[in-house]
């Protein structure tokens, strides 16, 4: 089967230019993939004839395909085609070259405020005189709704039920905004609510693996407005996150223009320990690969060990990436990959293809053949018979802790001064209690107490092995007469229907009910700060003892503020673990020489006596997870929902906003465009609005999560005749900048070094007065003061998310002074007009006696060159230098439009 057509994927389009194999110099290497079938063509590149070839990386093979087939000597030339040919030699030296992804992945919550984006484009070209049809995904773009549900419902049969009505009544008009891109846009196919998380959805239906369109076949290969878009490369899709702004561009036909990165050989070998899970695994190579520091680079994997590895749990690790800070963990396609597609339902027609492409062009690999390993910028190894059972925390994914160390761990962290592994808790106060009532019954809660216990997101929820893992704990543990504290707030989100249908097949999903497991929703839920309210009485102890109370999930991002706010420490751990720790109800227990429990006979109940071993799963996934689930979950996945499928959605191409909206909102980005270009004036006498350290995050950033009562955005949403009940959150308002703008820099747990304290608060230097950040800003704006921000090192690290870059832009930030960025982020401030600058190496804010209460005069000269010297004068007289993170030409040429959406509007009001 073909592809869906979806515009010519081998064209790219510029002023009316349009590049086909006619008139690529490379069309010579075209031919035939089965000589009997003539129209289904492919680019051969072993007809390069290039020893270099061989010598490549796999993924780096994947930019070279795309380089030849997409050459049209302007926007990707043939120069281009020999830098990456020549990638061993140029790879440290910030060789700039295009890369045209094959699709786009949205998710909900990012994908929003896109369409939004797509939607005031189209406003805008009319008005510049150009067609608004111009503005249209050229390549295919997949939406899928998973990020709107929230775990308000749990521990009853009717949970799942009750979250995705409630979901649905919160979310119905960006529902049915979504609809209306469904049907405006073209190239466009949205995934509707309750299918289950992107990412999962990606790799058991979405990805194509190889492309077989207008008669070509291709690799797959895509980004996402997503930094864990990266979990589809366990499957050897080449993908990785971007910011919503920079997938805008790609959606309009827009190569990406990257530095070709170093990569970076990851040799795994050995096999597990029989009580190992891909969770430890994923955690032990995050935290090495964290210290031997790749950010910036791709990570490929090879060895032996590879084969041990099951697609879910090479999706583990790859989902991952963004914690190590990696820009891709790539897994070229195997055997296994093969079998994978079977297993999922893929067609035999296309697993065939699939197979004789991808050696026709020397991209499968064989693990086990040594011959086939490429050259690396450098290699690491990881014996995976020496990973032990852990988890990670309290507040930062790539800070492992062996499960052995966990209690000891906790207690150093309670006493450590405030940081990533400190509360700064007074010795007296370590072993303090706090009864409370909760349903007629009298419990307590200290320091270490779990509250909040969530399977969920697709980090491993994709995974068979540790699902059924949780199911047979579960199991065991009812069986041994354990139970669950009723106040503990438990919830499984599964990342596809499919999951659903194996745990109930093999009968664990009524032990996991029993505990207390029951599937509240599909969709990121806890791990994205969707975790729900906590019982009063919980959060009235958790307040009164000012306790350090621990939330455990099996997700991937566990930074302050994320999941809850009254969860000051929160833990990364595999399913099982997840279960095990909810059952001792505490994080401050030694599994090896304490017992999980007392069971109902008052007998002493141990992990080891309950944990399943590694053949044990084995077994039951071999027995029920097969292709006919797969089928029959997604033969349906885009009928299924009936209240999507009832929703009125407007078709006209302009889109009708509506004044009274408080979700959808045109925004002010494009307000007084003209098509001249405006010449970038210095940045003089700004005031630092913002003083950070060190890994400030984008949730620090981002409005994300719940709306606080008294913040800014609940005083907007409050004049505008909502309720606090009718608030919703931050991540399903993105598509109305008025909050979103309100929202930014309001999490509880930002440290300002203005404040010298946790608070959504800053200083007004001209008054000397502490306001909130966006009451601050406000009134800046008012008086015409430009602004920056003063950051330390990874600055933006964290998830992808466009409005850390948007807001900072409508609070009148011109620029950020950092030590270093998060790659993602960098390119979304770029993309936004914000002007990233770097200390020198060395230099630091404390180096140059910097405290954030001068004004900075940024002196921008012209002509610019990527990543050059400024100056930064001071009004103290002070003067010193930094370096611009313009890092190409293509940015330089966004930054001198405004930003990456005005270059394109620009361009499509052309005539």
């Amino acid at each position: 089967m073909s592809e869906k057509k979806s515009g010519n994927p081998r064209c790219v389009c510029e002023r009316g230019r349009t590049s086909t194999a006619m008139s690529n110099p490379f069309a010579h290497i075209v031919e035939a993939l089965d000589p009997n079938n003539p129209d289904h063509k492919f680019y051969n590149l072993a007809k390069l004839e290039d020893p270099r070839y061989d010598r490549l990386p796999f993924s780096i093979r994947v930019l070279l395909e795309s380089a030849v087939r997409n050459c049209d000597g302007f926007l990707v030339k043939q120069s281009d085609v020999e830098s990456i040919l020549n990638w061993k030699q140029t790879q440290t030296q910030s060789v700039e070259v295009p890369f045209r992804p094959a699709r786009v992945i949205l998710q909900d919550f990012t994908g929003v405020p896109a369409v939004v984006d797509f939607a005031a484009m189209r406003d805008a070209v009319k008005k510049l005189g150009g067609d608004p049809e111009n503005i249209n995904p050229v390549c295919p773009v997949d939406l899928v709704i998973d990020h709107s549900i929230q775990v308000d419902f749990n521990r009853k049969s009717d949970s799942l039920q009750k979250n995705q009505d409630l979901e649905f009544d919160r979310n119905r008009e960006r529902f049915e905004f979504l609809k209306w891109g469904s049907k405006a846009l073209r190239n466009m196919r949205i995934i509707p609510p309750g299918s289950g998380i992107v990412h999962q959805v990606n790799l058991e239906y979405l990805a194509r693996v190889v492309f077989d369109q207008d008669g070509y076949y291709y690799p797959d290969s895509l980004v996402g407005t997503d930094s864990h878009t990266t979990m589809i490369n366990g499957l050897g899709v080449l993908g990785w996150g971007v910011g919503g702004i920079e997938a805008e561009a790609v959606m309009l036909g827009q190569p990406i223009s990257m530095v070709l990165p170093e990569v970076i050989g990851y040799r795994l070998q050995g096999t597990p320990n029989k009580l190992i899970t891909s969770t430890d695994i994923v955690l032990t190579v995050t935290k090495h690969l964290r210290q031997v520091g790749v950010v910036g680079k791709f990570v490929e994997f090879f060895g032996p060990g590879v084969e041990a590895l099951s697609i879910a749990d090479r999706a583990t690790i790859a989902n991952m990436c963004p914690e190590y800070g990696a820009t891709a963990a790539f897994f070229p396609v195997d055997h296994i990959s093969v079998q994978y597609l079977k297993q999922t339902g893929r067609d035999a027609e296309k697993l065939d293809y699939i197979t004789r492409y991808l050696k026709a062009v020397a991209m499968f690999r064989d693990y086990n053949n040594s011959c086939q390993d490429p050259d690396f910028t450098q290699v690491h190894k990881l014996d995976l018979s020496t990973v032990v059972q852990c988890c990670s925390g309290p507040k930062r994914p790539q800070d492992r802790v062996a499960v052995s160390d966990m209690k000891t761990d906790f207690e150093a962290c309670l006493a450590a001064k405030q940081g990533f592994k400190g509360f700064q808790v007074t010795p007296e106060r370590h072993h303090v209690k706090v009864p409370f009532q909760y349903n007629d019954k009298e419990y307590s809660l200290s320091h270490g107490s779990v509250v909040i216990a969530a399977i969920t997101s697709c980090t491993n929820t994709s995974n068979p092995s540790v699902m059924l893992g949780a199911g047979l704990l579960a199991k065991k543990a009812i069986e041994a007469g354990l139970s669950m504290k009723p106040y503990i707030k438990t919830s499984l989100s599964p990342g596809s229907g499919v999951v659903t249908y194996y745990l109930k097949k093999s009968g664990v999903m009524d032990y996991l009910f029993q505990l207390g497991f029951e599937v509240v929703g599909y969709g990121c839920m806890t791990c994205i700060g969707n975790s729900g309210p906590l019982p009063e009485p919980v959060v009235e102890a958790i307040t009164q003892g000012d306790l350090v109370a621990a939330g455990i999930l099996s997700g991937n991002r566990n930074f302050e503020g994320r999941v809850h706010p009254n969860t000051r420490a929160n833990y990364l751990a595999s399913p099982p673990l997840v279960i095990a720790y909810a059952i001792a109800g505490t994080v401050r227990i030694d599994f090896d020489t304490e017992p999980i429990a007392l069971n109902n006979e008052g007998k002493e109940v141990f992990l080891r006596d309950i944990w399943p071993t590694r053949e044990e799963i084995q077994a039951v996934e071999r027995e029920f997870v097969i292709p006919a689930m797969f089928k029959e979950v997604y033969e349906k996945i885009e009928k299924v929902n009936e209240r999507w499928n009832a929703l009125n959605a407007p078709s006209d191409k302009l889109y009708t906003w509506d004044p009274k909206s408080t979700y959808i909102k045109s925004p002010p980005f494009f307000d007084g465009l003209t098509k001249e270009l405006q010449t970038p004036n210095s940045i003089t006498n700004a005031y630092v609005l913002l003083n950070f350290g060190d890994s400030v995050t984008t949730d620090h950033i981002s409005p994300a999560g719940n709306i606080a009562r008294t913040s800014p955005a609940a005083r907007y949403l409050t004049s505008r005749g909502l309720n606090p009940r009718d608030f919703n959150s931050y991540g399903s308002r993105r598509g109305n900048d008025a909050v979103m703008a309100r929202g930014t820099f309001a999490n509880i747990r930002l440290f300002n070094k203005f404040l010298n304290k946790q608070a959504p608060r800053t200083l007004h230097l001209p008054s000397d007065e502490t306001m909130d950040v966006f009451d601050a800003a406000e009134r800046y704006q008012k008086a015409g003061l430009p602004l920056m921000i003063l950051a330390g090192k990874e600055y933006g690290s964290g998830s992808s998310r466009d409005w850390a870059a948007k807001g900072p832009f409508l609070l009148g930030i011109k620029a950020v002074l950092a030590e270093s960025y998060e790659r993602i982020h960098r390119s979304n401030l770029v993309g936004m007009g914000v002007i990233p600058l770097e200390y020198l190496s060395g230099e630091t804010a404390d180096s140059l006696g910097l405290t954030g209460h001068e004004r900075y005069t940024v002196v921008i000269p012209e002509p610019l060159t990527p990543r050059m010297i400024v100056d930064i004068k001071l009004d103290t007289g002070k003067t010193f230098q930094v370096r611009m993170r313009f890092d190409t030409d293509v940015e330089l040429t966004y930054f001198h439009n405004g930003g990456i959406l005005n270059y394109m509007i620009r361009k499509m009001s052309e005539n």
